[in-house]
């Protein structure tokens, strides 16, 4: 994609955890990723159970439920739909 090459954030397929953390490191870090980022295995289960291919965002309720799902990213992300769910869910009841 022409935005890594332009972001730097071009690497190879990382072969083990460690690796695979420093990747994901250098990537926050360069995209200037400001929100809390976890890793998933190496063997990709979350990825499996959340379909998170090809990237998407999501959000998890106090409750473990999904409460938000965007669009396939990067160019499917919208921050504003995330806002709102955001704002709706830290809303008193």
């Amino acid at each position: 994609m022409q935005s890594n090459i332009k972001d730097k954030v071009i690497f190879s397929s990382p072969k083990s955890e460690e690796e695979r953390a420093l990747v994901a490191g250098a990537c926050v870090r360069k995209l200037g990723i400001e929100i809390p980022a976890v890793l998933d295995v190496f063997g990709n289960s979350t990825e499996q159970a959340y379909t998170a291919w090809p990237d998407r965002i999501y959000l998890i309720d106090a409750n473990g439920r999904v409460a938000y799902k965007s669009r396939p990213g990067p160019f499917g992300f919208k921050p504003e739909e995330l806002k709102y769910t955001l704002t709706r869910l830290l809303q008193p009841q």
